[in-house]
């Protein structure tokens, strides 16, 4: 392989390989010689990809793990299955699946060849996923299009169907993709209203970046996560909870749900105290609560400690042999 260019790629796809090559293996698959590949090896080092070689009979050169991620070189196989799988995870809203799996799916896409972006398209098409709740589902494109508008600064034009059906063509300033778990919302300046909006991800359709740049606003609270978790309860008054987990404070805090502010604080040997601002549905937070897996006591407010003995009641008697 003459083309310096082309053999240094093939090299660092090779290195890439989480394995030892030996130097005339390298040599004799790109058909070079060993000293071709030590300068090759050199040129990689240079370019800032940590190139080690060991010494010995079984030694060889491997890519290790540096002060930064280098660009990947991947195969058409590779770059199929990783788009197949972030498009699988973004057009469902995974719990875990945050906004950087989206940017991470914009980037890909946008470099993907035509021919490789069709077996993307046909094997997504082809695969039906088992979702919960209500099963609401989203064009990945629409979410790579939306996150690049928002890392981009660009406005965003699209068609937005209310949850009473009506119809309507928005014009907005996408601010930030946010993942409830259940969920993709789009917080965004609504530039015909002249106020904040938050949009319901599976209910926009044909979004489309205008090419038109702007300034971002300062979001109202600070926080995406937040603004969203309010404009789903907006009616709803806030108030204190306190709960205490039979569980390591830092077990806790780890397992809290990202949008929601919660102070943990130790409170004895393998115990801890939680407190937070809530203004969703009581039965949600105690569903919610339940499902982190620890035993937990409500402390305040009495609703909240009346409606956990209420849904512990049932799920008990749901468990009751007859």
């Amino acid at each position: 392989m003459t083309d310096t260019p082309a053999r240094l790629l093939t090299l660092l796809s090779l290195l890439q390989t989480p394995r030892e090559w030996p130097g005339t293996e390298l040599a004799e698959r790109l058909g070079v010689s060993s000293r071709t590949i030590r300068r090759d090896i050199d040129r990689l080092r240079e370019l800032g990809y940590p190139v080690e070689a060991s010494m010995g009979a079984v030694g060889g050169y491997r890519l290790v793990a540096g002060t930064a991620l280098p660009p990947l070189v991947l195969d058409d196989e590779e770059a199929v299955a990783i788009a197949v799988g972030l498009r699988a995870g973004a057009s469902h809203a995974i719990e875990g699946v945050e906004e950087a799996s989206v940017r991470a799916l914009a980037k890909l896409e946008q470099v993907l060849p035509a021919r490789l972006r069709r077996r993307v398209s046909t094997l997504q098409t082809a695969t039906l996923p088992l979702t919960r709740g209500d099963g609401a589902s989203i064009d990945p494109q629409a979410l790579t299009t939306t996150a690049a508008a928002a890392t981009g600064h660009e406005r965003l034009r699209f068609a937005y169907r209310a949850g009473d059906g009506t119809e309507s063509k928005r014009l907005t300033e996408p601010y930030r993709l946010v993942s409830t778990g259940w969920r993709w919302y789009l917080v965004a300046y609504d530039l015909d209203r002249a106020d904040w909006r938050t949009f319901r991800m599976d209910r926009v359709s044909e979004p489309l970046a205008t090419g038109a740049r702007f300034t971002p606003r300062e979001l109202p609270l600070g926080d995406a996560a937040a603004f969203v978790a309010r404009s789903i309860h907006p009616r709803q008054q806030a108030y204190q909870v306190e709960v205490e987990f039979e569980a390591p404070a830092e077990v806790v805090a780890a397992g809290s749900p990202g949008w929601l502010d919660v102070l943990v604080e130790p409170a004895g040997q393998g115990r801890c105290r939680a407190r937070f601002e809530s203004s969703g549905s009581m039965d949600w937070l105690c569903a919610r609560l339940a499902l982190m897996g620890h035993p937990f006591t409500v402390r305040e407010p009495l609703e909240l400690a009346r409606c956990a003995a209420q849904l512990g009641a049932r799920l008990s008697g749901a468990g009751a042999r007859t």
